[in-house]
């Protein structure tokens, strides 16, 4: 499904920046600092894994440490790779996911960003390993908060 308000890009991904921010863009070696929230679009929206808080019934915690990945190095899923593309510190882009460019073999554990909280990598991983109807297109709001030069 493409949603109008939106960007495609020729992997599938469709993203629109909610706030522009300023600076360079990550290049490829350096490392970035994000933070982020997932849901499952066909899956009610189930959020699984929350900004700045953990949340959704969860017991553990507070404040959440911030995710780090070194652009280029295969370290997330393809979409978050492809996501940085342009992105500048300071921006929040939400970001639709197609099956084919999140996680490999719909395996959660293979690849970052992993929820935090138990009941967050439970909610991802029902929908991933369904083989049922459910939808695996997963949406995504990634707020860069800085760059680490290599």
């Amino acid at each position: 499904m493409s949603y109008p308000d939106y960007t495609e890009t020729e992997s599938g991904l469709q993203y629109k920046d909610l706030r522009v921010g300023e600076g360079p863009s990550p290049k490829k070696g350096e490392t970035v600092v994000i933070d982020w929230d997932g849901y499952t679009i066909g899956y009610y929206g189930r959020i699984f894994e929350a900004r700045n808080k953990t949340k959704g019934g969860s017991f553990e915690g507070g404040d959440k440490e911030f995710f780090k990945f070194k652009v280029g190095s295969g370290q997330v899923i393809p979409a978050f790779e492809e996501a940085m593309t342009g992105m500048r510190p300071g921006g929040v882009r939400r970001i639709i996911v197609p099956p084919d460019i999140g996680y490999p073999n719909n395996d959660l554990n293979k690849l970052g960003p992993k929820p935090t909280t138990f009941s967050g990598q439970r909610a991802l991983d029902f929908v991933l390993r369904n083989q049922g109807l459910i939808d695996k297109t997963l949406l995504f709001d990634i707020e860069l908060i800085r760059i680490i030069p290599s």
